[in-house]
């Protein structure tokens, strides 16, 4: 497979009805966690010129669009994740999780349009603020989980996808273990007073270093949506994740993860030739 470079991975999960609850987990600005089982999909969408030809053979399938526009070939890949997740997963009666980052924006133009076309009747639920901002300007249908508790499919993006679709959530990566393309870290969201003790219990435990995430347009530290701080640790060798993931939110202090475990089903990676590839977990 070609390797997808600086692209964005969109991916997304389909949730079987249970409860659940969004918010909190560390990611970028802050915030997003799906706590609803279910199955799941990583996602890369199809180009809004639509697409070319679709072939299908075992687990991996490929896609092939028009060459990029003007904007640049990094936003190219992820419009064709947005919208390849929105195209192939998306259907009529649905409640849909919309998450944060650069990538949904292109899933929820392509999500308003479909609405509009088909004259979808579409739930959606936000894990952030950037997210519910996103739901009211294109005019699509806003809730939450008091309301909707039982989510049909999840959209959110991923740094790296290992080779089991465990998922560093938060620009991309295609690798076979997490942490061999992707060095920025770990996200764990904590509740301010707590940062020192988690970060010490962490490195102490498991190796590597933490950082404190600090604000770019701001003096002090990144505050989630949830008024919390986000520590960035860099791991420093492949760990059994499952087990590190359980360990680390166990520590008190600490809300959630960046690590999404044993939830996705789809990746779909907007390439740099204009395809999109997408790998299913294995079972």
């Amino acid at each position: 497979m070609q390797r997808p470079g600086p692209f964005s991975t969109l991916y997304g999960r389909v949730l079987a009805p249970l409860p659940g609850r969004a918010g909190g987990a560390a990611s970028g600005g802050g915030g997003n966690s799906w706590s609803v089982p279910g199955s799941h999909v990583q996602l890369s969408g199809r180009s809004q010129f639509g697409a070319g030809s679709t072939s299908t053979g075992g687990r991996e399938t490929n896609t092939v669009c028009p060459g990029p526009s003007a904007m640049s070939k990094a936003e190219e890949a992820k419009k064709l994740a947005g919208r390849a997740a929105v195209e192939n997963h998306v259907k009529n009666n649905q409640v849909l999780g919309i998450g944060s980052g650069s990538t949904i924006v292109h899933a929820v133009q392509r999500i308003a349009e479909r609405v509009k076309q088909e004259n979808l009747n579409l739930v959606c639920i936000p894990t952030s603020f950037q997210a519910r901002q996103l739901i009211l300007q294109y005019g699509l249908t806003l809730s939450d989980l008091d309301r909707h508790p039982e989510i049909d499919l999840a959209i959110d993006g991923a740094d790296e996808v290992d080779a089991d679709l465990n998922l560093i959530k938060g620009g991309g990566k295609d690798s076979k273990n997490l942490g061999d393309q992707w060095h920025k870290g770990i996200p764990i969201e904590v509740i301010p007073m707590a940062y020192v003790p988690v970060s010490r219990t962490v490195t102490q435990k498991f190796g590597g270093v933490i950082e404190l995430r600090m604000a770019v347009n701001k003096a002090g530290p990144v505050v989630t949506d949830n008024g919390n701080f986000i520590l960035d640790w860099k791991f420093d060798r492949v760990h059994k994740w499952s087990d590190v993931n359980i360990a680390i939110k166990m520590i008190p202090g600490v809300v959630d993860t960046g690590l999404f475990i044993n939830m996705a089903e789809r990746v779909y990676f907007g390439m740099q030739d204009g395809s999109v590839n997408m790998r299913e977990k294995p079972f």
